[in-house]
């Protein structure tokens, strides 16, 4: 079950750029920034609000770190703009065993590593009307 809208990742040619816009423009800082290097990517998360739950709603600013990463991949694609929306949940293995169970692909099995020690997977877009969907669960 989402708890949730965890995160709305947005794809960015230039990470420090879009920083500063989001800073200038809506007062948004960042509370984390890290390197994927299996992804190919660098984030900044910028909280928006908290939650009941303990958990955030965030704005990820993601920028490959190379042409042939996901991320990478996108933006010659589609240019910036929204990549994914993710959702939050208490456990993710517990979504991917019910999401499988309904016939719905899961791009990562098991979910892997992902921002902040959380853990999460992707649902393809052709199962989600054309968005990239994240399922993610922070780190207890």
């Amino acid at each position: 079950m989402f708890t949730r809208l965890d995160h709305v990742g947005i794809a960015c040619h230039d990470l420090d750029r879009a920083v500063r816009f989001y800073r200038t423009t809506f007062g948004l800082d960042v509370c984390h920034r890290e390197t994927n290097e299996d992804q190919g990517v660098v984030e900044a998360m910028l909280r928006l609000n908290g939650t009941d739950d303990g958990a955030a709603t965030y704005l990820q600013l993601l920028a490959p770190t190379r042409p042939d990463s996901p991320v990478g991949k996108f933006l010659h694609r589609n240019g910036e703009g929204i990549h994914h929306l993710a959702f939050g949940t208490p456990n993710v293995d517990r979504e991917v065993a019910d999401l499988q169970a309904a016939g719905t692909t899961v791009l990562f099995t098991p979910p892997r590593p992902a921002s902040m020690g959380s853990r999460a997977t992707f649902l393809h877009p052709r199962e989600c009307g054309g968005v990239l969907v994240e399922i993610v669960t922070k780190k207890g």
